[in-house]
């Protein structure tokens, strides 16, 4: 059996991205070129992962359109950036995604390219309802300990948000000192719209502070290790010492902290 088109053409219908009826592409799979086999065997592929993604994004709402259900509209996902790093201050994002947010490509900015965070921060930033960003520094990372400064992030990140939040979406914590209702959720930033887009806010914003203070400390690495306990950000400390950014309670710098 052969399908009566070339391979060219049956390979530049396939990447119009229309859909195509699944008779046609039977045909294409009994076809006795070899090539146009590859062709259908590729298409199938790929709608298949479409219909993942499409299903990952619908699952990715649940928690969203359970509180909706509920009466609550203004849904903030909050996340943040920075509990690990020896150096540089913890970020903490909320987000309010409107009902009809274009989530494509949304997830865990953990699982994201660099070019894939920034693309979806400008999407955020331009569609979302509220946005706010809460920055502790390491003097209150080193005074009050990583938790404390993480809840204290996210506390400034949600005051941020206007109008202001009426449930919270949070990614495996619950915050003390908020009168608002939330609910902790275990891998969030893969559970949730609204934290996954926390996280990329979180994410992109910290980078970029520590991209910046690279410039101030050139020494360590920042643009490239974030502030993180690399090879050769824990040799920088061994050469030259902490930094006036170094959060000295956490045990590497402090170990090196002692020895200048």
């Amino acid at each position: 059996m052969k399908v009566d088109a070339t391979i060219r053409e049956i390979a530049e219908r396939i990447k119009s991205g229309e859909e195509l009826p699944d008779s046609y592409i039977d045909s294409l799979l009994k076809d006795t070129r070899s090539g146009v086999q590859r062709l259908a065997r590729s298409y199938l592929k790929k709608r298949e992962a479409k219909q993942r993604e499409q299903e990952r994004i619908q699952r990715m709402w649940h928690f969203e359109r359970t509180y909706r259900k509920q009466g609550y509209q203004l849904i903030a996902g909050v996340d943040e950036a920075g509990r690990g790093p020896l150096a540089g201050p913890v970020v903490a994002a909320a987000v309010i995604l409107p009902e009809g947010f274009d989530a494509e490509g949304l997830n865990d900015s953990k699982k994201l390219s660099l070019d894939e965070r920034e693309s979806l921060r400008e999407k955020i930033q331009r569609d979302a309802t509220a946005i706010g960003v809460g920055i502790v520094d390491h003097h209150y990372i080193d005074q009050h300990n990583i938790l404390q400064a993480t809840y204290e992030a996210m506390r400034r990140a949600v005051a941020e948000l206007s109008p202001a939040p009426e449930y919270l979406l949070l990614d495996a914590v619950q915050v003390p000192g908020l009168k608002i209702p939330q609910h902790p959720i275990v891998k969030g930033d893969a559970l949730s719209h609204s934290i996954a887009a926390a996280s990329i806010i979180a994410k992109t914003v910290r980078d970029r502070w520590m991209k910046e203070v690279d410039e101030i400390y050139p020494h360590y690495g920042f643009r490239k290790n974030m502030g993180y306990g690399t090879p050769d950000h824990l040799a920088a400390l061994d050469r030259w010492g902490a930094c006036p950014i170094h959060r000295t309670s956490f045990a590497p710098v402090e170990k090196r902290y002692e020895k200048k």
